[in-house]
C-alpha cells in the first residue's frame, strides 16, 4: 500500500503558474505509475497526466498539453505538476493517484488516491 500526500495548491491570476508536488510513503515508489486528475464543481473526475515508474514516458491530456509537465523524483519519493499559462478553467482540486504496472489514464485504473488540493485561477 502507498500513502500520497498533495501540496502546492493555491490561488493565482490567469497566466500564472503553480508546482503541485506529491509526497508517497509505504510501498516502493518505483513500482508505481503515477498520475494527476482534476475534478471541478459538479463534474467527473478528468485525467491531467501520466508518468512511468521510471519517469521515461508521460502522456497528457490535450486541453494541458503545452502548459503543464509532469515529473518525478525516485530518490525523494515525490511526483511534480509544474503548470504553467494558467486559465480560469483550470480551476478545480487536483489528485494524484498511483498504479502498479503500465501508466494509464483511466481513473479507475489506480489504486491509491491523493487527499487532492484545491488550484483556483481567477480571470
Amino acid at each position: 500500500q502507498v500513502q500520497l500526500v498533495e501540496s502546492g495548491g493555491g490561488l493565482v491570476q490567469a497566466g500564472g503558474s503553480l508546482r503541485l508536488s506529491c509526497a508517497a510513503s509505504g510501498r516502493t515508489f518505483t513500482s508505481y505509475a503515477m498520475g494527476w486528475f482534476r475534478q471541478a464543481p459538479g463534474k467527473e473526475r478528468d485525467f491531467v497526466a501520466t508518468i512511468s515508474w521510471s519517469g521515461g514516458s508521460t502522456y497528457y491530456a490535450d486541453s494541458v498539453k503545452g502548459r503543464f509537465t509532469i515529473s518525478r523524483d525516485n530518490a525523494k519519493n515525490t511526483l511534480y505538476l509544474q503548470m504553467n499559462s494558467l486559465k480560469p478553467e483550470d480551476t478545480a482540486v487536483y489528485y494524484c493517484a498511483a498504479r502498479p504496472g503500465r501508466y494509464g489514464s483511466r481513473p479507475w485504473e489506480y489504486d491509491y488516491w491523493g487527499q487532492g488540493t484545491q488550484v483556483t485561477v481567477s480571470s
